[in-house]
């Protein structure tokens, strides 16, 4: 006996006919389910079907027989689901969130971190806003984020790195023929500033000016970095920005540093007291490793 065998007595008995079990259920001719159930009924030694002009009926056999044969169905089924199982184990999920541009630098050695201790491990990574990255930490979906400190989040955070201000222009700027641009180069030049979205580098960076004695209308307020480097390349504008910055620069835009005393701001991790993910508690374990790899690759 096959289970062939069962599949096809089971769809006769539920359809009722051979021939709509044949074409609709099994895509097989008639006659070939016919002599499959001959053959069924020939290995059990009784008949299980009656067959009238009415269609096919189990017999009172045929009604003791198709419980146990369902049942032998399902139980082979789910022995075909735990051997699946067991062969690919369901694999751990690790949400990771960066700040546009971040991924560049942190992802790869984050990676090499989680897959060499979960090989089987499911990760998927978003880029995003520094405020909207806090917010999916916040709801669970995300387990952990490299972001700005956002303050009015109950979140975790620790520092990987302080990041350099730079200045952004124009490749053909007149600024470009210094090694270091003082502060107060950037008066009466169109501004790009950072709009409310990027509320901590922009706090950063009117600190900054403040501290500089500059005074600056901002030509523009925009807080995507692709953005920044538009409006810098089209409108001729400079603007102040963090280091990572370069790595996305076209060849439209170039960066120098600031003269003196240069601001800096926190790129942090982020995370939720609430997850008790075991891959975050590993991850949080090796982060000294992840910003000395960093550096060293950097250098």
């Amino acid at each position: 006996m096959e289970l062939r065998h069962l599949r096809y007595f089971i769809a006769v008995a539920e359809t009722g006919s051979l021939t709509e079990a044949a074409e609709r259920r099994l895509h097989t001719s008639q006659p070939s389910l016919s002599r499959q159930i001959r053959d069924l009924e020939d290995q059990v030694g009784v008949e299980l079907l009656s067959r009238s002009a009415r269609g096919v009926e189990l017999t009172a056999a045929g009604k003791a027989f198709i419980d146990h044969a369902r049942l032998a169905l399902t139980q082979v089924e789910a022995a075909v689901e735990s051997a699946r199982r067991a062969a690919h184990p369901a694999k751990q999920r690790f949400a990771l969130g960066f700040l546009t541009g971040q991924e560049m630098t942190w992802l790869p050695e984050a990676m090499h971190i989680l897959r060499g201790e979960w090989p089987n491990i499911d990760v998927t990574v978003s880029s995003d806003y520094s405020p909207d990255l806090a917010a999916g930490l916040v709801r669970g979906k995300l387990d952990l984020a490299f972001l700005r400190a956002e303050p009015e989040l109950d979140l975790t955070y620790q520092v990987v790195c302080r990041e350099p201000l730079v200045v952004l222009m124009p490749s053909d700027h007149p600024l470009t023929s210094r090694a270091a641009v003082p502060a107060q180069e950037l008066v009466g030049e169109p501004f790009i500033a950072m709009a409310n979205k990027a509320k901590v580098l922009r706090a950063v960076i009117d600190e900054y000016l403040d501290r500089s004695g500059v005074q600056i209308t901002p030509a523009q307020s925009v807080d995507n970095p692709a953005m920044v480097m538009s409006l810098v390349a089209s409108t001729r504008g400079v603007t102040l920005i963090p280091s990572y910055v370069e790595n996305l620069m076209p060849w439209s835009v170039v960066s120098r540093p600031l003269e003196g005393e240069v601001p800096t701001i926190d790129l942090v991790i982020g995370y939720s007291q609430a997850n008790t993910s075991p891959i975050l508690k590993l991850f949080l374990s090796r982060v000294d490793e992840l910003i000395s790899r960093v550096a060293k690759r950097s250098t």
